[in-house]
Order: C-alpha cells, then sequence, then structure tokens
C-alpha cells in the first residue's frame, strides 16, 4: 500500500481549508446531539439519522455523476468501503452510548486516542514515516485533550458504569481510526462522492438495523428534535466528516486524525454562543495547548 506525496509543493490549500472546515463542522456535533437528546431522541437513533440523511442526500448526486466509477470498484475498493463504512457505524454507536454509562472526561480522553492508534498503525502495518515535528504534535494536542476534560474542581466522577462506559468509548476512538486509515487507502484512488456515499450509506444501515433490534421508535418525537437531527446530517456528517475524507487524500490519516482534536474548542465556542457556558481557565489553557499541538503536527507534515 502506498501513499501519494503530501509535501508542501503539493498538497493544494483546497485542503487545508477543507481540513479546518472540516473542524469547525463537526464542533456542532456535540451541541446538536445535546439538542436532540433533550427532545427524548435516543442516541443510536441519533447516530443513525444522520448518516441517513447525509446517504439520503448524496444518493442521486453520486449515481447521476459517478455511476460509472462505482461499477468499475474492483472487489478489493468494494470491501475495504463496505469495511469503513462498518467501522464508521461501530465509532457512532459505541462512542454516543458511552456517554449512557461514564462522564464525558472518561468518554473523551478514551475516543481522543484515535491519533495514537493512527500512528501506530501507519507505522508498523503501513510502514509510514513521520517527523519528530508530527510525533511532537501528537503528543502535545493528546496533553491538551485530557487538560480541557478534566473536571476543574478535581473531582473523579467515572459515572454509574465506568467500565463499560470506558470500554465503549475505547471502541469508539480505535473504529474511528480504522475508518480514517481505509479512507486514506481508498482516497488516493478513489473520487470523493463514490466513497462517502458508499460508507455512508453501508454505516446508516448497519444503524437502522442495531435500531430495529433494539425496539427504538422512529416516530413520535418533537419537531425540534427532528431539526436537530437534521441539522446533525448536514453539518457535522454531510459537511464535516466529508471534508475530512477529501483532506485524506493529501495528508497521512495520523493528521487529519490529531486535527479533529481541535473539535471540543469549536464546541466551546458554539456552547459559549448559544447556551451561554463560559470555559474554564483550565479549559482555555488546555485549548491553547491542544491548537500547539494541531499547528505543531501540521507544520511537522509540511516539512517531511
Amino acid at each position: 500500500m502506498t501513499y501519494p506525496e503530501t509535501d508542501s509543493r503539493q498538497t493544494p490549500v483546497q485542503a487545508y481549508i477543507l481540513l479546518a472546515t472540516g473542524v469547525a463542522a463537526v464542533s456542532l456535533a456535540a451541541i446538536f446531539i445535546k439538542l436532540a437528546q433533550a427532545q427524548g431522541l435516543p442516541s443510536l437513533l441519533i447516530a443513525a439519522a444522520r448518516l441517513v440523511i447525509a446517504s439520503v442526500i448524496l444518493t442521486p448526486i453520486t449515481l447521476r455523476r459517478h455511476l460509472a466509477d462505482i461499477r468499475g470498484l474492483n472487489r478489493r475498493e468494494i470491501m475495504l468501503a463496505l469495511l469503513a463504512g462498518l467501522f464508521l457505524a461501530l465509532h457512532f454507536a459505541t462512542w454516543i452510548l458511552s456517554f449512557e454509562y461514564t462522564t464525558v472526561l472518561v468518554s473523551v480522553v478514551l475516543v481522543t486516542t484515535s491519533p495514537l492508534w493512527i500512528a501506530i498503525a501507519e507505522v508498523t502495518l503501513l510502514r509510514a514515516h513521520f517527523g519528530r515535528l508530527l510525533i511532537v504534535g501528537l503528543m502535545v494536542g493528546m496533553a491538551g485533550s485530557v487538560i480541557v476534560a478534566i473536571p476543574p474542581d478535581g473531582s473523579l466522577n467515572l459515572g454509574n458504569e465506568p467500565l463499560i462506559g470506558s470500554g465503549l468509548a475505547l471502541v469508539g476512538g480505535i473504529t474511528v481510526a480504522a475508518y480514517l486509515l481505509i479512507g486514506r487507502s481508498l482516497r488516493t484512488t478513489l473520487p470523493l462522492l463514490p466513497y462517502i456515499w458508499l460508507v455512508y450509506t453501508v454505516a446508516a444501515l448497519i444503524l437502522l438495523i442495531l435500531v430495529g433490534l433494539s425496539g427504538i421508535a422512529i416516530g413520535g418525537y418533537t419537531t425540534e428534535g427532528y431539526v436537530w437531527m437534521l441539522a446533525l446530517g448536514l453539518i457535522p456528517q454531510l459537511i464535516g466528516h466529508s471534508s475530512f475524507n477529501y483532506a485524506l487524500a493529501y495528508f497521512p490519516a495520523t493528521l487529519v486524525s490529531i486535527a479533529t482534536q481541535a473539535e471540543p474548542i469549536g464546541s466551546a465556542v458554539a456552547a459559549f454562543i448559544l447556551f451561554q457556558e463560559t470555559p474554564t481557565e483550565q479549559q482555555i489553557l488546555g485549548s491553547a495547548v491542544l491548537v500547539v499541538g494541531v499547528l505543531i503536527a501540521i507544520l511537522g507534515q509540511s516539512k517531511s
């Protein structure tokens, strides 16, 4: 498996812009999920809805423009796309569900270990080579995430079922790492629209099956709840994740994953605007450390 060169001479400015756009878009996910849950919508239904909405919107566009590309996919590409969809479905299902068993602290810390798993896989399995700055950026970014997540009063509340919640969050981190790794491989040869359509559709079908098996009702919720689910599908999923998948054609999965660690900062800004939730000094410090880590990683990538 080979990757195209990704130095600054070949990486278009658009790739950096869309990577930043993706971070901004997914930063709204936590807000929309919180608002939808406040209307009584189950977590698993929320996870399924965001992917169903994205898939439905992409289907006519993709089939009209890329039907020949889809028909031309070889067996390996189809299997990897299906596998990426499975990992994406598992990521959303386990991560969102983890909040019902453990605290935000535990869930965030464990799910943001995804850059570590990706870096290990890219070095050991894919024989990728990273400069020191990218590795330093990875560690600094993860440290910033921990600082942001730690309760300011120093209390350690692990939730009502910490082992279950921790396990779910860890699986969420590992599965999103696998999803990004596969995307990095396929996006070097496969156009964006056919890839994300396949992945989102597979993930949506898997989550819909889980919703059905769980006996969760699809109807009967408030109009406002459905509006927030629609917003989740349009902005964090269709714009956010699609921007990440675009960037995977130009950047290592490790760098894309490191960039996503800036998501809590955007979420904090949105929470301040919408809910007047003022960040603590500790959260501001952690956010600053996190931004420094992301910038170091991007600088290291541009020099590699």
